[in-house]
């Protein structure tokens, strides 16, 4: 068997950041991740990663890590207000660390200034708050990780799995992730955050009038929901429609009956055996094909995958 050994002249050593409401799950998780990972490089004669777990009392300036890693958080946090943290960050992206995330940890990146121009990804329901906290970041909430070189950040809150065996491909290479995957039961392949997400529309806002016609769209997502008909049933012409309901919802009436009709689909495919063109049916789409792309380019998998994957 041939061994993929990357060119790692030195141990690695990882900085665990522990912030204040730090998921210590992931904190600890990725430690033991990296645990296993150095035995088994170590028996091919491989460097080692070193983990350290860092308190913001305990962010020595002079010290210099290979990555530093901001894990997720359980308390809502978002670290505005952390300066001594974005501070200590940004002094270790200067000294040439790569910057590592998982869920909102990446806010954490974005207020020591580390985002803007790059590609980033964070939980999908933080997609919102992190546009408006970051409009120049380039998310993508779609993707479980994306490696930017010296900025890799990794989506939902179990993310950090994911972020984790990158980091070990990074410095051990192929063979000890796959060995590291066997040993803990992780299955590293096939996940995109797209898979999970799921359409939350917003209703928490001031116009009424739009809010009435959200209820019933949610109930008759079979009907025909076509702008002109919308704007028929709402008593407004389709421009002051459209106007309103993108205030309102941040979204255009096309886009949110899209994503409308697929979350309707996905309890379906969840929770009943309906063949997927009743489905198809059931949501408002007459033509299976294109539902059938239409879900795929929205879920990352086909309807029958997703079924397979999250049936109840």
């Amino acid at each position: 068997m041939t061994i993929i050994v990357p060119n790692t002249p030195k141990d690695v050593t990882i900085a665990l950041v522990a912030y204040e409401g730090v998921q210590m799950s992931a904190v600890l998780g990725l430690g033991d991740i990296l645990t296993v990972a150095n035995r088994y490089a170590a028996g091919l004669g491989l460097p080692r990663i070193a983990s350290v777990v860092l308190n913001p009392g305990a962010l020595d300036a002079d010290r210099p890590f290979d990555a530093v890693v901001l894990p997720p958080n359980l308390t809502g946090a978002r670290g505005d207000h952390d300066t001594a943290t974005h501070d200590w960050i940004a002094n270790q992206h200067r000294r040439g660390a790569t910057l590592c995330s998982a869920c909102a940890g990446a806010f954490w990146l974005g207020h020591a200034g580390a985002l803007e121009g790059r590609p980033v990804t964070t939980h999908w329901a933080l997609e919102t708050e992190f546009r408006t906290a970051f409009p120049r970041a380039d998310l993508y909430p779609e993707h479980l990780l994306i490696d930017d070189h010296d900025i890799v950040t990794a989506g939902g809150m179990m993310a950090w799995v994911d972020l984790g065996l990158f980091l070990v491909r990074r410095w051990l290479g192929p063979d000890v992730v796959t060995r590291t995957c066997r040993q803990m039961l992780i299955d590293p392949q096939g996940r995109e955050q797209r898979n999970y997400r799921s359409f939350r529309p917003r209703l928490d806002h001031a116009d009424g009038a739009i809010r009435a016609l959200q209820r019933w769209m949610e109930e008759n997502a079979a009907s025909d929901l076509s702008l002109p008909a919308l704007a028929g049933g709402a008593g407004m012409t389709e421009r002051t429609l459209q106007r309103r309901f993108a205030q309102a919802t941040g979204l255009s009436v096309t886009r949110y009956v899209q994503e409308l009709r697929i979350e309707k689909a996905r309890g379906l495919l969840e929770r009943t055996k309906m063949p997927v063109s009743d489905i198809c049916w059931a949501v408002g789409y007459t033509d299976v094909s294109a539902f059938s792309r239409l879900f795929r380019s929205t879920c990352g998998v086909s309807a029958g995958e997703y079924r397979r994957r999250f049936a109840v």
